[in-house]
C-alpha cells in the first residue's frame, strides 16, 4: 500500500503575520488532485478538488466575492 502525501501549507506572502494577531490561510497544492486549506488559528482544514479550487481562484478574480 502506498503512503498519502502529507500536506505541505504555505503561507501567502500578502499575509502580515503577527504574533499579536496571527490570522493567516495557509494552503497546500502539493497532493494531487486537491487543496487543502487550514487557518493558522485553529488548525482546521478544508479540502477541494483542484476542479473547485481553480474555479473559486476564477471568481475571486473577477471580483464574485468583494463586498458589495
Amino acid at each position: 500500500m502506498t503512503a498519502l502525501p502529507e500536506h505541505q501549507y504555505r503561507t501567502s506572502s500578502a499575509c502580515t503575520y503577527n504574533n499579536n494577531d496571527p490570522r493567516c490561510v495557509q494552503v497546500a497544492t502539493n497532493v494531487p488532485g486537491m487543496v487543502a486549506v487550514r487557518s493558522s488559528v485553529t488548525g482546521k482544514t478544508v479540502e477541494f478538488t483542484t476542479d473547485e479550487w481553480i474555479t473559486f481562484l476564477i471568481g475571486a478574480k473577477l471580483g464574485e466575492f468583494d463586498p458589495a
